[in-house]
This record gives C-alpha cells, structure tokens and sequence, in this order.
C-alpha cells in the first residue's frame, strides 16, 4: 500500500478557502438537470438528506441546473442542516427563456446571488463560482462583482469554474480564489495542462467535477443508443458510435485492474483523481444512496500507487477516443486542451 501524502485518499480534511471538508463531496447537478428526467423530489431528498447523514460536506449546484430548480431542491432539503455543510453555487451561466446564456457581466453576478440566496434559503453561500468565463466580460470584472458580494456579508469565498490557468491568475490578482472547478478524471486530464499545479501553487482547491467521466467509470456504463433526448452526453463525442467502442475497451483494462486490487471501478477511478494532489476534492453526482455510499467508501481506503499508476496508463489523454465536448462547447471553454482529446 502507498504511504506518500500524494496518494493519500484517506478521510483526513482538505481546504476550501477558510473551509475543511473530506476528499468528497456531492455533485448535485444530475439531480434536476442533463442527465436525462431527473429523480422523483421525494428520491432527490432521500439522497441529499443521505450524503449529510454520510457526512458529505460539500454540496454543489449552479443557477444553470434545472435553470433555478437545482438550488430550490437543494435548499429545502438542506437548510435545516446548513450548520452542518458548505454550500456551493454558481452564476455567470444560467437559463434565460429556456435557452442556457453565458453572462458574467456584474450586474447579472448581483442579480443571479440575490435570487440564488432565495432558492438556497440561507444569508449567505459558503463557496460562490464564476460557472464560465464570459468572453465579452474581462474576468477581472467578473470577480470584482463578486468580490463586492463577500465585502456585503453574501459570500464567504470565491471559485471559478472551467477555466485556465492564466484566467485563474488574472482572477487571483484581483480577489483571492478558494476553488477552481475543472473536470477532472482518468479520460479528462486537462487540469495536468496547468490549472492543477497553478492551483496549488496559489493555495487554492482544484475541485473535480464528473471524476467518473460522466458515468463510463461506474458500475453500469451508459449505452449511448439508450440516452433520452435531454442527455447532454448524446451531444459529446466520446459517447458516439464513432468512439465508444474504443473507450469500453479500455474500460476492460481498467476493470482487471481494479480487480486485482480488490476495488470497483468507481472505486478505482475515484482513488485516482483523489490522489492527485492534497488540494483535490473530488464532487461525483448520483442518484443511488448505494452508489453515493460506494463513492464515499474510498475516503477509508489505501490503494496501492501500483493499481493507481497502472489505472492512469490504461485510460488517458493519449489514448482516450473522442474529444470531451463538440467543438461549439469547447470554444466555450478557457481550459487547456489536451491535443485532439479537448
């Protein structure tokens, strides 16, 4: 077993800006959004009131998810266990007439808090994300809106979200960052492009979205003939006919590999972004108490470096088929690509 702090995947706390909280926490996008219909509000809250039973500290949403409807399912559920939780939300990408409109313009980032204060049912959110980087808008603007936020008591620290690291150092010089949300697992390496060590260079927490590679790396992959028309994954390459074969092939690697180490994938793959670095957080979303409990039981575990090195060779950057959005999401985006991966 591994003893360096590196690969560390113990229960032992991780900052978040003045926050300490375990090495995961819960996504809650696919609770009201992307993922096709979301769950019934009486299974939603079944699950959320589960992770804060489990100890789940982190909780993440967006004004985007479920365009408002996300942050109200999370703060009706929630609020009488704020105490007990740090809360995180995000503006700057939202649903305006049922389209999704990026906006980091500050007059938007005040009027998006003020509105997701309401559905949160809290004074105050803990951890408050740029979602995206408006093009139009210099990133320093943005933050300066938000910084104003924290100044009047409505934030307590700022994250960005989908972004560079040279954005993340603009943003820094103007307020101080707690958190850079980039997607981050075993077949989205981009973070390694840079944001990963600027990250930690600058004492900030590289939280990690769709760890489990949006559901390839859990214990019943999707089949992408099945995904409903609301699924977002329909839109991304890696799940079209043209590469997922190649992926599931990798997969099998991946799933001897956890084999011979007494783990399952998810269990395996999760191990492997948390041992990343003692600044990552890892924030997978699911459905399934029994799937939520799974993906926590990796904060007890101790993986050997060998099952985590090989897991990194068998499914990669290099070898991953398909980029991981379509060329109009991508241009969106102010993360580094990975060649042809995105």
């Amino acid at each position: 077993m591994s003893t360096a702090p590196e690969n560390s995947t113990s229960r032992s706390s991780r900052r978040i800006g003045p926050f300490e909280v375990p090495a995961i926490g819960l996504g809650c996008m696919n609770l009201s959004h992307a993922y096709g219909a979301p769950p019934t509000p009486e299974a939603a809250e079944r699950l959320l009131l589960a992770a804060v039973e489990e100890g789940v500290a982190l909780f993440d949403t967006a004004a985007l998810y479920g365009f408002g409807a996300n942050e109200e399912l999370v703060g009706r559920v929630l609020a009488g266990h704020r105490d007990r939780i740090v809360l995180a939300s995000k503006c700057g990408m939202t649903g305006v007439d049922g389209r999704r409109v990026i906006d980091g313009r500050p007059e938007t980032i005040r009027r998006t808090a003020d509105e997701a204060l309401a559905r949160l049912r809290t004074d105050v959110i803990d951890l408050y994300y740029l979602h995206r980087l408006d093009r139009a808008v210099p990133v320093e603007e943005s933050v300066g809106a938000m910084a104003e936020l924290v100044e009047a008591g409505k934030v307590r620290a700022l994250g960005l979200s989908e972004v560079s690291a040279a954005t993340l150092r603009k943003a820094h010089a103007v307020h101080p960052i707690a958190a850079l949300q980039n997607e981050y697992s075993l077949w989205s390496r981009n973070p390694e492009r840079g944001t990963l060590e600027a990250a930690r260079e600058l004492g900030v927490a590289l939280v990690a979205f769709s760890p489990l590679a949006r559901g390839f790396l859990t214990s019943a992959p999707p089949d992408p003939a099945g995904l409903s028309s609301g699924d977002i994954r329909r839109g991304m390459p890696r799940f079209d006919t043209r590469h997922y074969p190649a992926n599931l092939v990798l997969r099998r690697a991946l799933e001897k590999i956890a084999d011979d180490a007494g783990l399952t994938l998810p269990q395996l793959a999760l191990a492997w972004v948390v041992s990343r670095g003692l600044h990552v957080i890892a924030i997978p979303g699911t459905r399934s108490v029994t799937h939520l409990r799974e993906n926590l039981s990796v904060l007890d575990l101790d993986v050997a470096g060998k099952a985590l090195d090989a897991a990194g060779r068998a499914l990669n950057a290099a070898n991953v088929s398909g980029a991981r959005y379509n060329e109009t999401t991508l241009a969106e985006i102010d993360t580094e690509r990975c060649g042809r991966a995105g």
